[in-house]
């Protein structure tokens, strides 16, 4: 990826200072979805790698990962699978608890929206810690999914979060970092 195409979206991100607790660097993507040219960008090149590849099912984690999965699946002719909070889902679901930093927590997907062998990309706006992602890739994995990559625009990498995946074997794929929290 090119330097400009880098410091596009780095601009196009609004950082937010102690938020949502002091020492914390919130990274809003909302600007980004907002600028257009950004936005495509952003899309494109997370959907570059797997174009004219097969890719089944774009798998989005709310709620951010709605927005960039429905692009991404848009652009690949995928179907689009969202991974919810418990209880958000009217239909018969899956789900699995996962850690967060200071407890747990539960997300599900209809049973059906995976079938064993699906070629599946994982996206979200961030990794940091990794727990929800980690707990999407089980959640993908334990309805038979073959995960293609997990994609983010931003990663932390101080907060481990991309390692968590590379350890469950999953290919992770982002678009910029931010040191810090």
């Amino acid at each position: 990826m090119d330097s400009t195409l880098k410091q596009t979206l780095v601009d196009a991100i609004r950082n937010i200072p102690d938020y949502p607790k002091p020492g914390v660097m919130f990274r809003d993507i909302t600007t980004l979805l907002g600028n257009a040219r950004a936005f495509r960008r952003a899309v494109d090149e997370l959907v570059h790698p797997y174009a004219g590849g097969k890719v089944d099912k774009v798998a989005g984690i709310e709620a951010r990962g709605f927005i960039i999965g429905g692009a991404m699946a848009h652009q690949l002719s995928s179907g689009f699978v969202p991974i919810r909070k418990k209880g958000k889902l009217p239909h018969d679901t899956v789900s699995i608890a996962y850690s967060l930093e200071y407890g747990v927590d539960e997300m599900e997907m209809h049973r059906d929206a995976i079938v064993p062998g699906d070629k599946v990309i994982l996206v979200d706006d961030l990794i940091a810690t990794g727990g929800t992602a980690e707990g999407a890739v089980k959640l993908l994995q334990q309805m038979g999914a073959d995960i293609v990559s997990a994609c983010f625009i931003i990663d932390l990498p101080d907060l481990g979060g991309r390692k968590k995946l590379e350890a469950l074997g999953v290919n992770v794929r982002t678009l910029i970092a931010f040191e810090g929290h």
